[in-house]
């Protein structure tokens, strides 16, 4: 039975996973890819699912899952993919059993991210099917549609996505859920076991698989052909680009468009596109990945316009506006910023434990000529900011740790990292071993609020864990110190920094105290329920 509902593109992607009959989602939060995992957890208990440890475990138990012949679903934000990358490439090599679909959100404008990276490079690299919805319709039809392209092809597919689309809401027609796959493990061992010889016979296989999926996307519902030939200019419009592209009128102005939304990109359809016209502008989201390869497509003398020639602008989103603008529409003058109101940047929550933290840090670095604090990524990244601007620097999840020891190697004094639970136990574990097998003269804080703050509350994987984790890593039972931050607290925990600072060697400091927001959470759901 159809019915239809109101939904974010994410939670488009996570019914429509559910209605393939997927048996499990393995995911870390981030921005802007939380609520698909979220929603399934909350509807769908049927469908096994606990936020992972990083993106990397979560693409390994995911494939897991897959090579026992269930259908799995992989989510991540793009800067994930640079940690799940290991897993990814070679489950290209591998191949699948049951479908398995790897949904990467990718953020054009950093809204909340340190890059705009675009995770089709990823898919293009690993040799796979790619598929990009343009609207969230879309987004929850191509689900089933994704899992019997893995299975017929036996290899992951890529679905990307990009900030506009997870976090905005439309209408979706939904269908009938499928039955989820039995259990039917691979009985193959030689292409799961990537010993040289195996991995390359297991790498032509994929080799020659890509006529199969070239044809795929030639022949695809998804990329289709709008409007009549004979303009001047023809659109390439991918993704949720298509939607601006439809904003600005462009058949009504007799201009053909290609829908482009499973990769690789449908050359016959384009090297024809071009012959019909002067000229093509290419529209999408994110780096000039499809420019590029039209580019190359068409010849170098053919006028391929988009993000690298200027017409489009070369960093950001689109959006109808830059879009019309470089289809010769003007716009209306954007709005000018109110007289007299003061910016507001995001600041760390009143009553939260990092702003003790940081407080205590600040006291104690001035102490130091050269001391500095190596940050990392969570919510007290904030810290970065006035009134504390406690934090020197923020690369990348947990990088904290390893910098600081890198400047410890060359000499420096104090060299701090600071680094929250969560970031602690996905990317800070390693470096930490690091430091304990060189001893490196650091001192780390494990600035522990109890929950992945940051992205909403998710549960952290090291909870209740931290200290036997360092204690397991080498770290000098005498040197791993929990404190409460607290304003009451501050002479102690203040003289404790000074102690390990000035301990020659690897020194850990937890200082925990409940995230605030989500400690009012659990406050209102008691009074509720009371």
């Amino acid at each position: 039975m159809i019915q239809k509902r109101l939904l974010l593109g994410d939670e488009a992607i996570a019914l429509g996973a559910i209605h393939a009959g997927i048996s499990g989602v393995y995911a870390y939060p981030g921005t802007p890819s939380t609520e698909i995992t979220e929603f399934i957890q909350l509807n769908a208990p049927e469908v096994r699912s606990r936020w992972c440890t990083n993106e990397k475990t979560a693409m390994e138990a995911a494939l897991g899952m897959s090579y026992a012949g269930k259908r799995a679903l992989v989510c991540m934000k793009h800067v994930g993919m640079n940690v799940a990358a290991d897993a990814f490439v070679n489950s290209a090599i591998t191949g699948i059993n049951g479908g398995l679909v790897v949904l990467a959100a990718d953020d054009p404008s950093m809204h909340s991210s340190q890059n705009e990276q675009d995770s089709r490079f990823y898919g293009k690299f690993a040799m796979i099917p790619i598929l990009e919805p343009s609207s969230q319709q879309e987004a929850y039809d191509m689900m089933p549609y994704a899992y019997s392209l893995s299975e017929q092809m036996r290899l992951p597919v890529l679905m990307r996505v990009v900030t506009r689309l997870a976090h905005s809401r439309a209408g979706v027609a939904t269908t009938t859920p499928l039955a989820q796959n039995g259990l039917n493990p691979d009985s193959e061992r030689t292409h799961w076991v990537l010993l040289p010889g195996n991995a390359r016979r297991q790498y032509a296989s994929l080799v020659e698989k890509q006529t199969a999926i070239l044809q795929s996307a030639e022949a695809s519902a998804y990329n289709r052909r709008c409007g009549n030939g004979g303009a001047k200019l023809g659109i390439i419009a991918c993704g949720i680009a298509y939607n601006y592209v439809m904003e600005c009128n462009a058949m009504q102005a007799g201009i053909p468009v290609l829908k482009v939304s499973q990769y690789p990109i449908p050359a016959e359809q384009i090297k024809a596109l071009a012959a019909e016209c002067d000229s093509l502008l290419v529209a999408e989201d994110g780096q000039p990945v499809v420019e590029e390869q039209v580019r190359s497509l068409v010849g170098g003398n053919y006028p391929v316009l988009g993000r690298l020639t200027g017409d489009l602008p070369r960093m950001g989103e689109l959006t109808p506006d830059n879009v019309g603008k470089a289809l010769g529409h003007t716009s209306a003058p954007a709005f000018a910023a109110a007289e007299n109101v003061v910016p507001r940047p995001p600041a760390l929550c009143q009553g939260c434990g990092h702003r003790d933290v940081y407080d205590a840090l600040n006291k104690v670095a001035a102490e130091y000529k050269d001391a500095r604090i190596f940050g990392d990524i969570g919510c007290y990244t904030l810290g970065a900011l006035p009134p504390f601007r406690a934090i020197d620097s923020c690369v990348d999840m947990g990088a904290s740790i390893t910098m600081a020891k890198g400047a410890a190697d060359a000499g420096l004094h104090p060299a701090i990292a600071v680094i929250g639970d969560s970031t602690f136990t996905h990317s800070g574990m390693t470096g930490l071993l690091d430091a304990v097998n060189d001893n490196a003269n650091i001192t780390i804080i494990i600035s522990d609020n109890l929950t992945t703050a940051m992205t909403g509350g998710q549960d952290s994987a090291g909870t209740n864990k931290f200290e036997a984790i360092c204690l397991g890593l080498g770290v000098e039972p005498e040197h791993v110190r929990v404190v409460v931050p607290l304003k009451k607290n501050m002479e102690e925990i203040t003289a404790i920094i000074r102690e390990e600072i000035e301990y020659k060697g690897v020194s850990v400091i937890i200082p925990r105290r409940e995230c605030i927001q989500t400690l009012n959470r659990k406050l209102r759901q008691k009074r509720a329920q009371e």
